[in-house]
């Protein structure tokens, strides 16, 4: 069965999966041409090894506490905040509780 994608001028709910976002499961959201919107799931203790993307990302942690590790910092995004990253940019993620994560990543070249 295909994944459901938001098409445009549709209304995609991201309210808190409260007790769900334990057995929750990371998520496309929209994949265009421009960018990649996708609800990232990091259980508690689950480590996304570093890597980098080419375009700029943001993160919006919807709800739960993450690290964000970067090459000169490590920070802790928590429910509500809002981080954007440069493209290039090497980093890790890694799940302090159950974390659900707004992931938007900007495809640079494409916009051209």
């Amino acid at each position: 069965m295909a994944m459901h994608r938001a098409i445009p001028g549709e209304i995609y709910d991201l309210a808190p999966l409260g007790p769900n976002l334990k057995a929750a499961r990371t998520t496309a959201i929209v994949k265009s041409e421009m960018f990649e919107t996708v609800r990232l799931i990091v259980h508690a203790g689950v480590e996304i090894k570093t890597h980098k993307v080419e375009g700029p990302i943001t993160l919006h942690c919807l709800e739960g506490r993450a690290l964000i590790g970067l090459p000169d910092k490590t920070l802790e995004l928590s429910g509500d905040q809002w981080l954007h990253l440069e493209g290039g940019v090497p980093h890790w993620v890694k799940g302090i509780e159950d974390t659900s994560l707004l992931l938007t990543i900007l495809f640079p070249t494409r916009l051209r």
